[in-house]
């Protein structure tokens, strides 16, 4: 063959893969936050002592949270966003979730009608009550812009541990049942 046809027909293939112009990607592209706002949680347990602490990292797109805690009984445990930053054991004064949405939606990650806008996925401790974990939800932000809720409102944010697991449909809080631990999430 000819190299002029033979390159003709390598490019064939190529060209009909483009089908998104960037015109038609900006439509599509998600609401991006500036990176690099960091924040943290001293996590405490009902009597006050100190038992690990939640970093928060800002991402484009949503907000990462590294969880690192002793202490817990073995096993998972749900984990939540709280719409108050205030931990007074037994940790109710952290309030209901976040869910700034209107209308509000139900609890659960897999709830048609959810998840509301504090939902997180499990979290494990291990045989020694140790949790090492990291968590992605793109329903909250510490950047003051983006996508999800803001975190650093008037009242802020706690970050709140349950005793067992969230079955992420039942409500009002997937029978995770009490807060055994809570921290206060504040600017880094």
């Amino acid at each position: 063959m000819r190299p002029a046809l033979i390159a003709a027909l390598a490019a064939l293939p190529l060209a009909a893969c483009v089908s998104v112009t960037a015109n038609d990607y900006s439509t599509v592209a998600p609401e991006r936050a500036p990176m690099g706002d960091f924040g943290e949680a001293t996590l405490t347990d009902a009597a006050g002592a100190r038992i690990g602490r939640a970093v928060l990292t800002q991402g484009p797109t949503g907000l990462l949270i590294r969880i690192e805690a002793e202490g817990l009984t073995p096993g998972w445990h749900g984990v939540h966003i709280h719409a108050k930053g205030e931990c007074a054991a037994p940790f109710t004064s952290a309030g209901a979730h976040v869910n700034h949405g209107e209308p509000k939606a139900p609890h659960g990650l897999l709830n048609a009608d959810g998840p509301d806008d504090g939902d997180l996925p499990n979290i494990h401790a291990d045989a020694q009550g140790r949790i090492q974990a990291e968590l992605f939800t793109t329903r909250a932000r510490i950047a003051r812009s983006g996508p999800g809720q803001w975190l650093w409102d008037d009242d802020g944010s706690a970050l709140v541990i349950h005793a067992a697991a969230d079955d992420h449909a039942s409500q009002p809080i997937g029978g995770a049942g009490a807060r055994v631990a809570c921290g206060v999430m504040a600017a880094g």
